[in-house]
């Protein structure tokens, strides 16, 4: 204590203060006032004791030193809190302003700056025949995030994926003449393309578990897309849907699978369809007509290292293709006109024919595998036999085909914001309308052009009014050989009036054209029923159909 006395009553140590610390020493004492303290304690023994002269008798030195070191103190602790109650006056103030400025008309107050979104990235796995950003443009999520579209096929892929920055994909692609290079940290994925290949150099199933990894979710799900990289694996899926369902349900094709080409022994009947590896889009597979020709694929499969199955060959009278793209569902006969024991090779007729409970009950038992498919498609064959047999599921990857391509795109387009909104932002919103097409009441007509047989259909719409549409000859590729004619095209060769009222005075009444084309319809239909084996009956039906068809366009 008396070593703070004697540095306080240091002149030099309280010059040496800031401004307004220990205010009360830095005061000059009062007259009269017995709280000064002596220059040392040696000093203040050899003054003598002063008299009373007031009521009150003064304190000791050394207690108005300690009372004038508290009251330092203590007025150092109501500075801060002076302080501290300043800052929060002002808080509150603050507080008051932005809620009064919430309240007030919008001409009194500033309007607020809108927060900057970070725009989603969706990775477009695709060929550069479909621009999926044209489809994105202007489309937002909840109205708040922009959607950037990145699209690049499986070979121009590389990515790396992190536990906790997640996956960054590497895009290469080309612009004027020059290979750039781009990365991008995708927030969500949608996959058009095949995923496996047995050709050499397209296997990128690495990538989808690269995008796995980083998890990234997707339309269809990674997990899917891994699992559909291998076609007896989906059929495996599908044998459970036959056993659950029934074979009244689920007709399945019966198939046997061989490990390798050791098992390949022989098959109980012929013809058969073999299907080497990972066989799909019409590629590995092979029809065999006996034994002999049997064992020569054998060799085959085992100069292939893989494995194989086989089916029994069905005479199909036509293809049948059912698709459901979120809740919305198409279906499709296809009928080869080659002659061609596949549809989907050489020349065919496409017509979109009416959902039935039986196709919807196939694709939506489908639509169940590997934790939920969003967009797949089943492939069935109808047999001469009046049987039906599913021979195959498809993915996300599947051909877009037939004349409502660009529809089944928005479709397409639809979900992946139905899902994005739902998987990154929480949002569940409803899902996209599903467009219903009824064909319960359609007309057909049927024109030659360019040796390819093209069918068109016309269904009335709602008001009576007329709805007429074209549909060329398709591959399962989608890669059609397009009807061409010299005066005609497809969608105008022929465009009937609007459907008379069955019930009315005029029903009877229709236009000289109409009744050629469905007679010329009649006609075709019995022909496709007909068992015409030999080539000088097909010749004849389609010289008889020229003929027809230049009636037709004669009037």
């Amino acid at each position: 204590m008396n070593y703070l006395r004697r540095r306080l009553s240091d002149s030099s140590f309280v010059a040496n203060l800031p401004n307004g610390y220990m205010m009360d020493l830095q005061r000059p004492t009062p007259p009269g006032s017995s709280t000064s303290s002596p220059a040392s304690p040696a000093t203040e023994r050899r003054q003598p004791p002063a008299l009373p002269t007031q009521t009150q008798a003064p304190a000791p030195s050394s207690a108005a030193g300690t009372a004038g070191f508290l009251s330092s103190f203590s007025s150092v602790v109501k500075s801060a809190q002076l302080a501290q109650n300043v800052a929060a006056a002002a808080h509150a103030k603050s507080s008051a302003a932005a809620v009064s400025a919430e309240g007030a008309p919008p001409g009194n107050s500033q309007p607020a700056k809108p927060a900057v979104r970070k725009p989603q990235i969706l990775l477009v796995i695709d060929d550069q025949h479909t621009d999926w950003a044209k489809y994105f443009r202007g489309k937002k999520l909840n109205g708040e995030y922009e959607i950037r579209v990145e699209q690049a096929e499986f070979s121009e892929i590389n990515l790396a994926s992190y536990v906790t920055s997640g996956c960054m994909v590497d895009l290469q692609g080309c612009k004027a003449g020059t290979k750039v290079l781009r990365s991008v940290k995708p927030d969500f994925v949608l996959i058009r393309q095949h995923a496996y290949s047995m050709i050499p150099g397209e296997d990128f199933r690495n990538l989808v578990i690269g995008l796995h990894f980083g998890g990234v979710p997707g339309v269809n799900s990674l997990f899917s897309i891994y699992n559909f990289c291998s076609k007896p694996w989906v059929f495996s899926q599908m044998i459970k849907l036959y056993h659950a369902l029934g074979a009244e349900k689920f007709p399945l094709n019966e198939q046997t699978f061989h490990a390798n080409h050791m098992q390949m022994v022989t098959s109980p009947s012929y013809p058969v369809v073999v299907k080497m590896g990972h066989a799909h889009s019409g590629m590995g597979k092979i029809k065999v007509e006996n034994q002999q020709d049997f064992q020569d694929i054998t060799s085959v499969v085992a100069l292939a290292g893989t494995y194989a199955t086989t089916e029994p060959y069905v005479q199909s009278k036509y293809d049948i293709r059912i698709q459901k793209i979120g809740s919305n569902y198409k279906a499709y006969m296809r009928t080869s006109i080659s002659g061609n024991w596949k549809a989907n090779t050489g020349s065919a007729m496409l017509e979109q024919i009416a959902m039935t409970d039986r196709y919807r009950v196939w694709v939506d038992s489908c639509a169940e595998m590997f934790g939920g498919l969003d967009v797949c498609a089943v492939k069935a064959v109808h047999g001469k036999d009046g049987k039906d047999y599913i021979i195959e599921v498809m993915d996300s990857s599947m051909p877009l085909i037939g004349e409502h391509v660009e529809e089944d795109k928005q479709l397409i387009t639809d979900l992946v914001l139905h899902k994005m909104a739902q998987v990154l932002l929480g949002v569940s919103s409803p899902p996209p309308s599903s467009v219903k097409v009824d064909l319960s009441l359609s007309y057909t007509t049927i024109f030659y052009s360019d040796d390819v047989l093209c069918l068109q259909t016309t269904q009335p719409r709602r008001g009576g009014n007329r709805s007429g549409s074209a549909s060329p000859s398709q591959s399962a590729q989608g890669s059609p050989q397009r009807a061409r004619s010299a005066n005609t095209s497809p969608s105008q060769a022929f465009q009937p009036g609007p459907l008379p009222d069955a019930s009315g005075p005029g029903a009877q009444k229709q236009s000289p054209q109409l009744n050629k084309s469905q007679s010329l319809t009649n006609t075709f239909t019995e022909t496709l029923r007909g068992n015409v084996t030999d080539d000088e009956a097909k010749a004849e039906t389609i010289r008889s159909l020229r003929q027809s068809f230049a009636s037709l366009f004669s009037d």
